[in-house]
């Protein structure tokens, strides 16, 4: 594989990482703009942004550009987090110069005000449908009684209050503020013509108008208050989902990689900790633990879902666990297998240029380096039993955490 680089002079980065293996070509705008970098009454606008990109440009309808994506047969989607918003397409190598075009053009939508007045319809039913489903807005609202006020512990959504107040002249200037084309990057992955890639780029985004990458409104978020419990009774519900979150290593802690291999000793989907002790005896239907991480902040994310009248007794045992890993420490045997299984997923997502999409673009948007699948595998067998241990001891996954629990009759639990 190779890595190349080119910069626009208006400020647009082109990166891509080619496969002469590769069979398909994908490629995205990454726009360094999410939930945390909106202003109070701008929550939320990110994400129907998002919405309104596929809604048409000045001379391309929502209807037409769904069509010519159809045509190309391209997979081609979106999504917003917290830092960032993606576009992006996977297509035949031959119809990457189409894509490409169709996904420039998308970057300076019409935001008419009639479909802002209709799509804002469909966000507030996608917030109240969130709301009303598993596990009913409580990682959301374990977010926030991690973070507090940050931005970081506001929903991507929005409110119904925050959307429903929201004028498209907000949206617009948003827009302009913020896809900026020092503040987004053109990634591709795959069966990739660079010379095209750039090409097209000068073609279609070089008369972008200039301006430097756009500071990030919030600051490094608090330290999390922890300890905090809440609960959301839903009477419907057949089982009781609980969130919880402690404090873990950045995306530029040198401690994120041993973090993520210490989550899948403790927490992975099969052959961890948690699913021996829950999933495998039938104690819950689900127990995990994820490492998530942002420009500067970490979490260790536990999920568990199972009878509500088991969900605090599960819960401490659940600490107990995290204890006695921490005191006791890791087998070298359950060390090596999660160790192999991280392996393993980091060569078999190398062979997908969409992952591999994802993973080039997020890096380079947010940090201007590029690392390799060899790089990322060397890192992973590179980690000991010492690294999780300071995770361990650094990090305390049993102590103080921010807890939701939602479910029927959760109150009396």
């Amino acid at each position: 594989m190779d890595f190349l680089h080119e910069r626009l002079p208006n400020g647009l980065d082109v990166i891509a990482e080619t496969s002469a293996a590769a069979v398909s070509t994908s490629l995205g705008f990454f726009v360094q703009t999410g939930a945390r970098d909106e202003r109070g009454p701008e929550h939320g606008v990110s994400h129907f942004l998002e919405h309104m990109v596929f809604k048409g440009t000045p001379d391309l309808s929502g209807d037409e550009i769904n069509r010519r994506f159809d045509a190309l047969g391209a997979a081609a989607n979106a999504f917003t987090s917290e830092e960032d918003t993606v576009y992006y397409a996977t297509v035949l190598p031959e119809r990457q110069d189409e894509a490409l075009d169709l996904l420039a053009r998308m970057m300076r939508p019409a935001l008419r005000g009639a479909d802002f007045d209709t799509e804002k319809l469909v966000i507030l039913e996608e917030i109240r449908m969130y709301d009303d489903q598993p596990p009913f807005g409580a990682d959301e609202r374990c977010r926030a009684a991690h973070f507090g006020p940050h931005p970081l512990g506001r929903s991507v959504l929005g409110t119904v209050e925050s959307i429903g107040g929201l004028p498209v002249e907000a949206m617009r200037d948003y827009h302009r503020r913020r896809y900026a084309p020092g503040s987004m990057v053109l990634a591709a992955a795959g069966a990739v013509d660079f010379a095209a890639l750039v090409a097209g780029a000068r073609r279609l985004c070089a008369d972008w108008e200039p301006q430097a990458a756009t500071p990030r409104i919030a600051p490094p978020p608090p330290a999390s208050a922890g300890g905090v419990t809440e609960r959301i009774v839903r009477p419907a519900a057949a089982l009781a989902y609980a969130t919880r979150l402690t404090p873990g290593p950045s995306e530029a802690h040198a401690d994120r990689f041993a973090a993520k291999l210490l989550a899948t000793v403790l927490g992975d989907g099969s052959g961890s900790r948690l699913y021996w002790e829950f999933v495998d005896t039938g104690a819950a239907e689900q127990a995990t633990l994820h490492h998530q991480e942002f420009l500067d902040a970490g979490l260790f994310l536990t999920q568990l879902s199972c009878d509500a009248a088991d969900a605090d007794e599960l819960l401490d045992r659940v600490r107990d666990i995290y204890a006695s890993t921490a005191r006791d420490g890791i087998s070298a045997r359950e060390f090596e297998q999660a160790r192999n299984k991280l392996a393993a997923r980091v060569v078999l997502a190398g062979e997908r240029p969409r992952r591999r999409l994802f993973e080039v673009g997020g890096e380079w948007a947010h940090a201007g380096v590029y690392r390799s699948v060899v790089d990322s595998l060397t890192i992973v067998e590179s980690l000991t039993r010492d690294d999780l241990a300071r995770v361990l001891a650094t990090w305390n996954l049993a102590g103080p955490a921010a807890t939701v629990i939602a479910g029927p009759d959760t109150a009396h639990a």
